[in-house]
């Protein structure tokens, strides 16, 4: 009789259990941490924003970690938006940390979609306002994830300095290696006799310039500022001198030249995009102006001292934009500057060079300084 009842016990626990699975499926909720997300660092009274410092840290916001009781990674995603209810935003980055560092560059881009502004003649625009950034977690890396908390909202007060030259002072980031000594830039690895590339704009990450690396295997790395080695990019390879083109900030090599040699080189470095580019270049006229007209370049010589390009020739009178003389690089068209609207500044493909009278002169052409390249004919 116990052996009967036994067995007429288990099989009613059977059917029980086998009701339990055909009839209420489990499902699994995650639990957010019941602390809630908050940030857990503070901000600045003010924070004064200027493009000569754009790739610099202007904050770097902590916040505590989330715990959905699950096993998988959590993703934090910050958001920047010009208004409290949050209605536009932009994702100013991702990581699985629970901090994100923003620099001056993203604070003005979004201080400039307030409508905040640092000319002083533009009666309309202020130029101190309020931005506002939150924190949001999800379970994953998939951004549609329905399992997610967002934080508290925290708001950052910010000044466009009213200085007229901030207008014109674009964002820089600087190049230091190898090269420094034997190019004319000063010391090796130097961050203070770093190269200088600029930006197109305030806010943009599209920095350019011209470097003149004068060493057999030239190596280096690019620096947000010129006063230390925080942040400092290099390339994504896997050895010093390598070029892939990809930049990188932690575990990066010393970059390389394309062909391993060096030369004078149109840089440009893209730090959100992280890439960058070297293009050799070897400069001359060209133009119905010289002896050889269209047809061909006269070469310029580069002096390393005072950083120009140089040429003495004999050029007759033409008159722009039709006639003339441009500078071109490498003997080609791909990379060619002139200057439009004839105000001795330079655009990349600008209208040709008028010149006043018949005689021979002195050329130069000065790319030192990026983004604001110049030229001069000075008669002899």
């Amino acid at each position: 009789m116990k052996k009967l009842s036994f067995l007429l016990f288990a099989l009613i626990g059977l059917i029980s259990l086998n009701s339990c699975t055909e009839d209420d499926p489990f499902t699994f909720e995650a639990k957010p941490d019941p602390e809630g997300l908050a940030f857990t660092s503070t901000v600045a009274d003010n924070y004064n924003l200027t493009a000569s410092n754009a790739e610099n840290l202007a904050e770097r916001f902590v916040w505590n970690p989330v715990d959905f009781d699950v096993q998988t990674p959590i993703t934090y995603e910050l958001q920047g938006s010009t208004t409290q209810d949050f209605m536009n935003f932009d994702v100013i980055g991702t990581s699985s940390e629970s901090n994100i560092g923003v620099t001056i560059a993203q604070m003005m881009s979004l201080a400039s979609d307030a409508g905040l502004d640092n000319d002083p003649t533009t009666e309309d625009m202020p130029n101190t306002g309020t931005i506002y950034f939150r924190v949001r977690a999800y379970i994953g890396t998939d951004g549609g994830n329905a399992v997610q908390e967002v934080s508290d909202i925290i708001s950052v007060n910010v000044t466009l300095p009213e200085e007229e030259e901030e207008n014109t002072d674009l964002p820089k980031i600087y190049v230091t290696g190898s090269f420094g000594a034997a190019s004319g830039y000063g010391a090796d690895w130097n961050p203070e006799a770093g190269v200088p590339l600029a930006a197109s704009a305030v806010g943009e990450t599209d920095y350019e310039g011209f470097i003149y690396m004068n060493v057999d295997a030239p190596e280096y790395k690019f620096l947000p500022q010129n006063d230390g080695w925080d942040g400092d990019y290099g390339d994504a390879g896997e050895e010093n001198g390598a070029y892939t083109g990809v930049l990188l900030q932690d575990g990066e090599v010393n970059a390389g030249t394309p062909d391993g040699t060096g030369g004078y080189f149109w840089v440009k470095a893209d730090t959100e995009a992280l890439t960058y580019s070297l293009t050799e270049t070897n400069w001359g006229v060209i133009g119905n102006a010289t002896p050889t007209g269209w047809d061909s370049d006269t070469d310029m010589t580069y002096d390393a001292e005072n950083k120009i390009w140089t040429l003495t020739l004999d050029l007759t009178a033409q008159e722009a934009p039709d006639n003339g003389i441009k500078f071109r690089a490498n003997d080609g068209w791909d990379i060619n500057i002139g200057d439009s609207g004839a105000d001795g500044t330079m655009e990349f493909g600008g209208d040709n060079i008028g010149v006043p009278e018949d005689g021979n002169y002195t050329i130069t052409l000065d790319l030192s300084n990026p983004r604001m390249y110049t030229y001069t004919l000075t008669k002899n």
